[in-house]
């Protein structure tokens, strides 16, 4: 859920609408997504979680700093879905982004403070609540999953 560099980090799971922050953690070298308003509690994401950027997407890019004008870093996109990439691999980063022109992008490359939202979590990921009527009354099923 979480790239391996935040184990050591408070994490919990992204719900749909969560309100992000591109972030590095304490003690830890990796960054991640936290919660508007929680800098110190990772949120961890599923793959097949999509996000929607507040504004076009920035990574860390060397020539973005020495020549920010020419738009080094930037990526003209505000949707990705996130992944798991490298997982054969045990001691390299996983989280990645992907967008729809196909550019995919280590999360922990995102340059700090920037905004996003939960669109939408992976099918089968999310309790289900509805209500059944048998002959005894009406029936709620609660956190029963997806299928």
């Amino acid at each position: 859920m979480c790239d391996y560099s935040l184990h050591a980090v408070e994490t919990r799971p992204a719900a749909i609408g969560d309100k992000l922050v591109s972030a590095s953690f304490t003690n830890c070298f990796t960054r991640g997504f936290a919660a508007a308003g929680q800098p110190d509690v990772a949120v961890c994401l599923l793959p097949g979680t999509e996000l929607a950027f507040a504004q076009d997407v920035e990574i860390d890019h060397g020539f973005g700093r020495l020549l920010p004008s020419l738009g080094f870093g930037r990526i003209p996109e505000r949707v990705a879905r996130f992944r798991k990439i490298n997982t054969a691999e045990l001691d390299v980063h996983h989280d990645a982004l992907e967008f729809p022109s196909g550019r995919v992008v280590l999360v922990t490359r995102l340059c700090e403070g920037q905004a996003a939202t939960v669109l939408q979590l992976p099918a089968g990921s999310q309790p289900v609540r509805e209500e059944q009527t048998t002959a005894a009354g009406p029936v709620t099923l609660q956190d029963a999953p997806i299928v």
